[in-house]
């Protein structure tokens, strides 16, 4: 089983890399406000993840700038993971400005959903 999760994840990281959705393209002052906002966010992640393509082919759509971290290659962000977000699921999107709570958004398309509405725009 392992192994076949293994294959089938190298055919989706490479179907990804051959079709690369194209990213929208904002003007200097908006992709400074979207690069301001998505500096406080983190994604967690697995590499091969189906779901967590999902979200990073969004994220290059959207042409966001978020910091990911494949939990399974690290016990550290594996350990913020849980500690913060309670569970050990990916992916997982973690926002956390400094005026306002944190937060822990499971599920692709509901990160998706929120990063489309924090942007502003749906391409």
């Amino acid at each position: 089983m392992k192994f076949i999760r293994w294959f089938v994840g190298k055919i989706l990281l490479t179907l990804n890399a051959c079709c690369r959705p194209k990213a929208v393209t904002r003007d200097a002052p908006d992709q400074a406000r979207v690069d301001d906002m998505t500096q406080h966010m983190r994604l967690y992640q697995f590499e091969a993840c189906p779901f967590c393509i999902k979200v990073r082919r969004a994220m290059r759509r959207l042409n966001l700038t978020i910091t990911t971290h494949d939990i399974n290659r690290s016990p550290e962000h594996e350990a913020e993971l849980i500690q913060g977000g309670g569970k050990r699921k990916v992916p997982c999107l973690r926002i956390s400005r400094p005026e306002e709570a944190e937060q822990w958004v499971y599920q692709s398309s509901d990160i998706i959903t929120y990063l489309e509405q924090a942007v502003g725009t749906t391409p």
